[in-house]
């Protein structure tokens, strides 16, 4: 009969002996484990130090802006050649007329900017004896145009008095790495419909901003147009006279009348 304290003793089983040690398993490692973690952290670690290149510094930097579109570095949209630039911020140049200033203008500074995570920006300017003669009249003065750049957050510096077309003399006075503006062609001087950025193309050096829809000078221009006859009487209302505004008493009577 087998007793109650034996019934609750444990039962050892004897040892297996094997008689061909090469044969037996092999005994766990406790440690085995841990050193694989330890690896698997030390490896993580390497890699979080192997520093980025500049071009993926740069997209990453752009991505986390979020408000700027990431272009492909592949294109011939600057072809990366900044990227050999790292004692200096870039120097962007930007050019325009910049009548009746708007945020169009302003986001494309701002993209002109932001090409480059340092990059200084300078934009040009053309008076108004060239902007006249080229494109037309503007509605601002060039004193106007160039004070409404300075208020500009994205502008480092403004050059007064910019030439129509960029050439290579212009870029080395100003020791500038590349010019943005959008893709569209601008004509010459010659009359020959050359674009005004050809050179700057073809040295790699241009960096393609964004027009933004629904907004331009012209289009500001052609509301007050379109609605001439209530802003003649609105200015009339706020004390202008019609000395100021260049009609005469027959033009505001006719005005009133059709209103």
């Amino acid at each position: 009969t087998v007793s109650s304290a034996s019934r609750l003793r444990p039962f050892h089983h004897a040892p297996v002996l094997f008689p061909f040690p090469s044969l037996a398993p092999p005994l766990p490692e406790p440690s085995r484990l841990p050193l694989r973690m330890a690896d698997a952290k030390a490896e993580a670690a390497r890699q979080a130090q192997v520093p980025q290149s500049s071009q993926e510094e740069e997209e990453d930097w752009k991505e986390a802006e979020g408000d700027v579109e990431v272009a492909d570095r592949s294109t011939s949209n600057g072809g990366g050649a900044g990227e050999g630039i790292t004692d200096r911020p870039i120097r962007v140049y930007a050019d325009g007329i910049y009548d009746l200033f708007h945020f169009g203008h302003a986001r494309s500074l701002e993209q002109a900017k932001k090409s480059f995570p340092n990059a200084y920006l300078l934009v040009g300017c053309c008076n108004d004896e060239l902007t006249h003669q080229y494109k037309g009249r503007t509605v601002m003065t060039e004193d106007e145009r160039y004070e409404s750049l300075r208020h500009c957050k994205w502008v480092d510096e403004v050059i007064p008095d910019a030439p129509w077309v960029v050439t290579e003399e212009f870029l080395n006075k100003h020791n500038i790495d590349f010019v943005a503006h959008d893709s569209l062609p601008y004509h010459d001087a010659s009359g020959a419909s050359n674009d005004v950025y050809e050179f700057v193309k073809k040295l790699g050096k241009f960096k393609e901003t964004k027009r933004t829809e629904g907004i331009s000078t012209s289009d500001i221009i052609m509301r007050i147009v379109k609605d001439y006859n209530e802003y003649v009487m609105r200015n009339l209302a706020r004390g202008y006279s019609r000395n100021d505004l260049g009609v005469s008493y027959v033009k505001v009577c006719n005005i009133n009348m059709m209103l």
